[in-house]
């Protein structure tokens, strides 16, 4: 009779945590482009954040576990006057960052934002400085937090290239957990094994199921699944600091790994090893809060709300709006029927075209109920429809292209057809940099001027758009700025 003991020796670490510690662990990044846009990242995401503190249903998330914490030489959450541990303030910085769903994107057969990552590296990179100031050591620079933001980016973009968790129901925010356990443990000095350690702790948790992102769930968990992520990684990384074992097969053991329990039993496939790539490509919203799949549906939209408007007609005059689009918008954004709450609107394409259409604008209040009770909105969401067009959903997945294409057709009563308004890419991809970038910087401005006085907008911005100073600032008196 055989044996049905399992083998007991404890295995070599599984190969996808080594790679993402030695390249967490290597050499430097060399490619100026990806600093450049790193630091643009940087000035959006904090922006983000800034105006996230104007709803009321985010900033009730924010603030120490117990009220009234303090914590001496904790990190401190932009825009606030909290001064936190490390792990509760990267979760407030990480819901600021998402709340909205106007920081950054990375599309591929897994989408996200790498940017969540901001969340952990912020708040570790400060709380070190401070307790490095305090211990009159040498506080981490920007730079430091530049360099932690490409290879966060990095790990969670190559990651996503070539294996879908929506497609097996788990929430992309696995990969931001993974990137900022990686990214955050090389702040804090982590050995080669503990960081491979800190990883399969990370790969070990039970990761969040998409379904606050789908109907007929959809809610605000997925405006701080991301925070609450990044933050888990700060702990995670902490914990394996102090010397915490690991599970060193956490993917790819029989029957209790991560590929057997979560992945249908495949083992991750790899496009292209770790460098810089995801940080020169990554995706700027920079026009509207809206799901990317849609932004150049919307961007359509602008442009045929003022064609209307020069033809004399409404959006009340249109019979029927046709669009073309790429699988993963109708599999993710493409909705029918009632939407219960924000989260849920920033989520439907219909609505995210219905608003400019009738408005000409789509701004974060547009989703709040006193503009979603107006009958017009669900009136004409429902004369939209979507169908895949094959070569959208090719050149989505094209590594050379990486397009997230829309074509509207506008269908009038008066029996009339529109010329069909086709946007390949939206104003953020790396395709229209140039003309986004201005654009960028001044959505920055107007968030830093919801917050913050004018001196105050003026000392940020000066030192912000002046990359070879910034980047030998201090984290702590970088984050200083933003305290009110």
């Amino acid at each position: 009779m055989s044996s049905s003991h399992s083998a007991a020796a404890r295995p070599a670490p599984d190969r996808v945590l080594t790679d993402i510690a030695d390249y967490v662990l290597g050499g430097e990044i060399r490619s100026d482009l990806a600093y450049e846009t790193a630091r643009y990242c940087l000035l959006d995401t904090l922006g983000c954040g800034l105006e996230a503190l104007e709803y009321p249903a985010c900033t009730k998330l924010l603030g120490p576990l117990v009220p009234g914490t303090v914590v001496p030489n904790g990190a401190k959450v932009p825009g606030t006057q909290f001064q936190l541990d490390p792990v509760q303030a990267a979760f407030n910085i990480g819901a600021m960052i998402r709340w909205l769903d106007f920081n950054d994107t990375f599309l591929a057969a897994e989408w996200g934002h790498p940017s969540d990552n901001l969340g952990g590296i912020l708040a570790a990179g400060d709380w070190l400085s401070r307790q490095a100031v305090a211990a009159g050591r040498k506080p981490l620079v920007m730079k430091d937090v530049l360099t932690a933001m490409i290879r966060a980016h990095e790990i969670q973009g190559v990651i996503a290239l070539e294996n879908s968790f929506n497609r097996v129901g788990l929430d992309h925010v696995v990969l931001v957990k993974v990137a900022s356990t990686a990214v955050v443990g090389r702040l804090l000095g982590l050995s080669r094994e503990e960081i491979i350690n800190a990883l399969s702790l990370a790969w070990v948790d039970g990761q969040s199921l998409r379904t606050y992102r789908h109907a007929p769930n959809t809610g605000s968990r997925k405006s701080w699944a991301a925070g609450d992520a990044t933050s888990r990684a700060v702990r995670l990384a902490l914990i394996a600091k102090t010397g915490e074992m690991g599970y060193p097969s956490v993917l790819s053991a029989k029957t209790w790994g991560f590929y057997d329990v979560l992945f249908k039993g495949q083992p991750f496939k790899f496009q292209r090893g770790y460098g810089a790539y995801v940080m020169e490509n990554v995706l700027f919203k920079i026009s509207y809060p809206a799901e990317f799949h849609s932004q150049t549906a919307v961007e359509a939209s602008m442009r045929l709300h003022q064609r209307l408007r020069e033809m004399g007609v409404t959006a009340d005059d249109i019979e029927h709006i046709r669009v073309r689009t790429h699988e993963a918008c109708i599999r993710i954004i493409d909705k029918k029927g009632p939407l219960a709450n924000p989260a849920d609107r920033d989520h439907c394409i219909q609505y995210m075209m219905a608003v400019p259409l009738l408005f000409g604008r789509l701004t974060a209040a547009d989703y709040e109920d006193e503009v979603a009770r107006d009958p017009r909105i669900d009136a004409l969401r429902a004369r939209i429809e979507c169908v895949e067009e094959p070569q959208f959903t090719r050149d989505y997945l094209d590594p050379e292209k990486r397009s997230i294409a829309n074509a509207v057709t506008v269908r009038l009563k008066d029996g009339r057809t529109l010329e069909e308004v086709v946007v390949e890419y939206p104003i953020g991809h790396r395709r229209r940099r140039e003309e986004g970038i201005p654009l960028l910087l001044e959505k920055f401005r107007r968030n830093l001027a919801r917050r913050f006085p004018q001196k105050q907008q003026h000392a940020i911005a000066e030192l912000s758009l002046d990359r070879a100073r910034l980047e030998q600032t201090p984290v702590n008196e970088y984050v200083d700025l933003y305290v009110i």
